[in-house]
């Protein structure tokens, strides 16, 4: 078991490409267990700021610069932008560095298999901030699964936030929450089936343009995908664009009822005991789940992104600390990717298409 008096950390942005993520930087301030020994910025306005919003004793315009001179225990890495969340990883596990980070994870199975190979290497610990994971209330939710409140798990079924990024872009930047969940409900994915569309037609190598963030190729306004999971049930993921409707969560469907349980700290959940999934019909009624379980009062204040990074981090510490993978670890944040770019390869390929994938690249990058 390692111990530390106190964990030393070094906190990695970049100000106008991705910045500092959802409270990445500061949930540590929250932590008395540990330090902010330092923080870099390639933006020199940003850098100044964070400096001071941090009460970081040193500041650095290279992030690799202050894993060298530091050397400290964990590396906080910020960033959404996709494009440089590799290079950061690497680094961090070279140094010894264990590792919170801001999703999505990163841009190619390739890259992932690389960061899996980093962190095995030289055993350090990831965890990234896909917070619904270290939730109360899915803890509640699995064991309701468990102890067979809704029977067997027949589907799963999950929409995207579907604002102006709907389509590929939220399978990418939202989506990730979700798949997440599918997998740690329904297990490994198999295999995916996807259509892409664009303005309500196929879309085609031509419509493939450079997403957002740091995404790479990217393509489609509208996503349609379905997923074989290794304990028998089937996913379902949609996204369509400016198609808001307040539906962005997951819902799984068994023999014997629902359950939803949308995103967050403490996100809402509901369970409904209906075998015919439909309470206008029987007269069911949907029930509140809360962390302790459903019809019973919630406990907790739900404190929010704060709240859940703080819960994330105090995991990673006990990962750290007890030599075990965090809760939402390097393997899961891979699998999520894994399910993301499936659906450009199965579009691609008009066809259903086996999880792992093969090649390891964007399915994309050489569509023509």
């Amino acid at each position: 078991m390692i111990r530390r008096a106190r964990y030393r950390v070094a906190v990695i942005g970049h100000t106008g490409r991705g910045n500092y993520g959802h409270d990445v930087d500061t949930v540590w301030l929250e932590l008395p267990e540990c330090e902010i020994v330092g923080v870099a910025d390639a933006d020199e306005g940003g850098l100044s700021q964070a400096v001071g919003r941090l009460r970081a004793p040193r500041g650095f315009r290279d992030y690799r610069e202050m894993l060298d001179k530091l050397r400290p225990d964990i590396a906080a890495i910020g960033p959404r932008w996709l494009d440089q969340h590799r290079d950061m990883i690497v680094a961090a596990a070279e140094h010894g560095c264990h590792v919170f980070m801001e999703k999505p994870f990163c841009r190619t199975l390739d890259e992932a298999d690389q960061i899996v190979a980093a962190c095995e290497r030289n055993r350090v610990k990831l965890a990234i901030a896909h917070q619904t994971r270290y939730s109360p209330k899915l803890k509640a939710v699995r064991d309701m699964i468990g102890e067979g409140a809704i029977g067997d798990v027949l589907e799963l079924r999950a929409r995207g936030k579907e604002d102006a990024r709907g389509g590929g872009e939220d399978l990418w930047v939202l989506g990730s929450h979700l798949f997440n969940l599918i997998h740690v409900i329904g297990g490994e994915p198999k295999w995916c089936f996807a259509d892409v569309r664009v303005d309500g037609r196929t879309a085609g190598p031509g419509d493939v343009r450079e997403g957002n963030e740091g995404i790479g190729p990217l393509v489609g306004d509208s996503v349609q995908a379905m997923y074989g999971l290794a304990r028998g049930a089937v996913a379902y993921f949609g996204s369509r664009k400016n198609a808001n409707g307040g539906r962005f969560g997951l819902q799984v469907y068994g023999s014997k009822g629902v359950i939803e349980i949308l995103t967050g700290h403490l996100p809402a959940a509901h369970f409904l005991a209906d075998p015919a999934w439909s309470p206008g019909r029987t007269g069911a009624n949907w029930i509140p789940i809360s962390s302790m379980g459903p019809g019973r009062e919630e406990p907790l204040a739900d404190g929010g992104l704060r709240a859940g990074n703080v819960i994330a981090c105090r995991d990673l510490l006990a990962a750290i600390e007890g030599d075990r993978l965090p809760e939402c670890n390097v393997y899961e944040a891979r699998a999520t990717i894994e399910m993301i770019l499936a659906v450009f390869a199965s579009h691609r390929a008009r066809a259903p298409v086996p999880i792992p994938l093969a090649p390891r690249g964007n399915p994309l990058a050489d569509w023509r």
